[in-house]
């Protein structure tokens, strides 16, 4: 145990102060919070910043990340009592999707220790609904998404921004827009942000930005995905020809039949992974508004989930794809999928506020 105290000194020494839109948004308090997101969102960050604000030099409080040689050998439900019974209050384990039926002993925390409080984080392509164990009535679970662009201008000229509804930007964009450009040049954050400022991880550093998305691409393709989906490895291969494929080529109605050709992937499964690659926000998809069984199928447009992805997989990107794939990034609800019905300024406004994606 003291081994993991000392490691999480460490990692909490060298964490960032800056905070995602997130953190405040979680109410800590909770027995049970889930935190799901793509990898490189910052969701180990923001459970190591809880514990420095609130738990600093104190030992009622253990970050732990499963994927540890320990945790192959060692029971999580066993680890959690011998903290519970040493005088633990909140256990927080990182990486929780690559335990072994971790729901199972997660929903036994819960209801064996009413003293210990569990933050668990994972991938975005983890199902809570779908686990063994019924986590919906006991875990509030949190989606991560990746820096909007009004949150990366914060982070970088330190400006406090605020979130704006929808209705104000119709109703009162030239007010809303006069007072930014007095202040800075929107336009070459923009820019900025298009190649370079969807991930947390940029603060670290320019050089090596784009090398660290392929990390977070390959990571997903070839860990994440096989391990939460029972992909096959050989598979992987397809997926990743199936990714450049839509990268590079312009948002068009696809054809199913020659992309499966291409990419040697079956309709079937070829449907299948596009959900998938969703699910693990790599990719968005566009649907035209329908009915029953026709939302299930073909998408209108297949999309990359953020621009960082395209600048990180192609050398040339198309300035109209990349302009497509922002608006859609924009509005779509996290883990959704954005209807071209919503597109029209008039429905638009009837939603009221922006998606959560927009908000943040």
């Amino acid at each position: 145990m003291e081994n993991f105290f000392r490691e999480q000194q460490r990692l909490v020494e060298s964490v960032s102060p800056t905070k995602r839109y997130l953190y405040d948004r979680i109410d800590w308090k909770e027995r049970c919070i889930g935190i799901l997101g793509a990898r490189g969102t910052g969701k180990t960050t923001l459970m190591l910043q809880h514990i420095n604000e609130c738990y600093a030099g104190s030992d009622k409080a253990l970050y732990v990340s499963v994927d540890s040689p320990f945790f192959q050998a060692h029971d999580l439900f066993e680890f959690a009592r011998e903290f519970h019974q040493l005088g633990g209050e909140v256990l927080l384990v990182d990486e929780i999707h690559k335990y072994p039926d971790w729901s199972t002993h997660v929903k036994a925390m819960y209801d064996s220790f009413p003293g210990l409080r569990v933050v668990f984080s994972g991938s975005s392509l983890l199902q809570i609904s779908k686990q063994k164990a019924d986590l919906s009535r006991r875990a509030i679970v949190f989606s991560l998404h990746g820096l909007s662009l009004r949150e990366y201008i914060n982070f970088t000229l330190n400006k406090e921004y605020p979130v704006h509804s929808l209705e104000e930007i119709l109703t009162d964009h030239q007010r809303i827009a006069g007072d930014i450009c007095n202040e800075i040049k929107p336009l070459r954050q923009f820019r900025d942000y298009l190649q370079g400022g969807y991930y947390p991880f940029f603060l670290e550093g320019e050089s090596f930005y784009r090398l660290k998305v392929r990390e977070v691409i390959n990571h997903i393709l070839e860990v994440d995905l096989p391990f939460v989906n029972r992909i096959e490895p050989r598979q992987v291969s397809k997926i990743k020809k199936l990714l450049y494929l839509l990268t590079v080529g312009v948002p068009f109605v696809p054809n199913i039949a020659k992309l499966a050709e291409a990419t040697d992937i079956s309709r079937p499964r070829l449907y299948e992974y596009l959900e998938k690659l969703q699910d693990a926000r790599l990719l968005n998809l566009v649907r035209s508004q329908g009915r029953g069984y026709e939302v299930l199928t073909k998408p209108e447009k297949i999309l990359l989930e953020n621009s960082n992805l395209m600048y990180a997989i192609a050398d040339e990107v198309n300035t109209g794809s990349l302009r497509e794939l922002f608006f859609v990034n924009s509005r779509c609800p996290v883990g959704g999928t954005l209807s071209l019905r919503e597109r029209t300024p008039s429905r638009l406004a009837a939603r009221g506020r922006v998606s959560s994606r927009s908000a943040a």
